[in-house]
């Protein structure tokens, strides 16, 4: 049995039938020509969504991306020094002088998982600083995603691959050179590192990587050409800014610019964050209505559960769809 027919078998009830609908309205809007904008929260490129999310990249399931910078580099990470990490089966039961044992070993835990600091972050980091510094001796500005994409394109790194890049998302956006929008890039590793070196006087000025403002500019470009004929969806995992600054594109649009642009077709939200007062990624989509994202008729899901689990059974009923 696929796993497209498990689920439409065996999801029937609750946020399992949330799981069906959204998969299903996704392909009928796709069968018509749209397009997906996927946005991605939390720590899932180290959770290795990667694994699923560059075969719908691929397929062409997928068109633009918005994540937090985080999920951004690590990927990357991932990539280069898989065999590295270190894995923490029982990291809930952790005493305080156990956190500091790993500090101590240069391993940065997320949830279960610790990153290696020398052999992930150092090492591109190692890979980009001069990129970034011949961007500004040319007079160059990129956006955080094309430099990643210029490292990739430059093989300097598939030497140190320790994973199939099949299962990287990043190397399959940049294959299919899909824009990655990262608002509020100054909240990762690598841009911590890069402020450093500026301080440092590493860098002359911090002009080579364009700015919020400017990913907000490019990505009012992006959305008008992309629905000159059709509509664009809009697929959310996790809440906070990664959803936040893409969605707002809509109301920007029509309500400040005066362009009577089409709202976001399709809208589906995978969160652990519980319908909640004053919690915008706890918000019901209806709520979108009165902000002018999405219509009255706009298919609407939203499913309350592990994104780390839903995400991929999505992904592969559209695959197989």
């Amino acid at each position: 049995m696929s796993i497209k027919d498990f689920i439409k078998k065996n999801f029937r009830h609750f946020n399992a039938k949330a799981v069906v609908e959204a998969a299903q309205a996704w392909v009928d809007f796709a069968k018509k020509g749209n397009k997906m904008f996927l946005t991605l929260a939390g720590a899932l490129s180290t959770g290795e969504i990667g694994i699923s999310l560059a075969e719908m990249i691929r397929k062409d399931k997928i068109h633009a991306i918005s994540c937090t910078a985080a999920n951004l580099e690590e990927d990357i990470f991932n990539l280069v020094a898989h065999s590295h990490y270190k894995r923490i089966p029982n990291y809930r039961d952790l005493s305080p002088e156990q956190e500091l044992e790993l500090k101590n070993q240069h391993l940065n835990r997320v949830t279960d998982t610790c990153i290696p600091e020398e052999e992930a972050i150092r090492r591109i980091a190692q890979k980009l600083h001069p990129l970034m510094n011949e961007a500004i001796k040319q007079g160059n500005r990129f956006f955080p995603y094309e430099y990643f994409y210029q490292v990739i394109r430059s093989g300097e790194l598939k030497e140190f691959y320790e994973i199939d890049p099949g299962d990287s998302w990043v190397a399959a956006a940049c294959e299919k050179n899909l824009p990655i929008f990262t608002p509020g890039w100054e909240d990762s590793t690598l841009a911590n590192g890069v402020v450093a070196e500026y301080k440092a006087g590493n860098f002359k000025n911090l002009d080579f990587i364009k700015s919020g403002l400017e990913e907000m500019s490019f990505l009012i470009d992006w959305y008008l050409e992309n629905t000159k004929d059709r509509s664009v969806g809009f697929f959310q995992i996790g809440g906070g800014i990664a959803g936040d600054f893409p969605i707002c594109v809509v109301p920007l649009i029509r309500q400040d610019m005066g362009i009577d642009c089409k709202l976001w077709g399709y809208f589906c939200q995978i969160s652990d964050c519980t319908t909640s007062y004053g919690s915008y990624s706890g918000a019901v989509p209806n709520e979108k209505i009165t902000w002018e994202k999405l219509g009255i008729d706009t298919p609407k899901f939203i499913i309350e559960s592990d994104a780390s689990i839903v995400a991929p059974l999505i992904f592969q009923y559209v695959l197989e769809s």
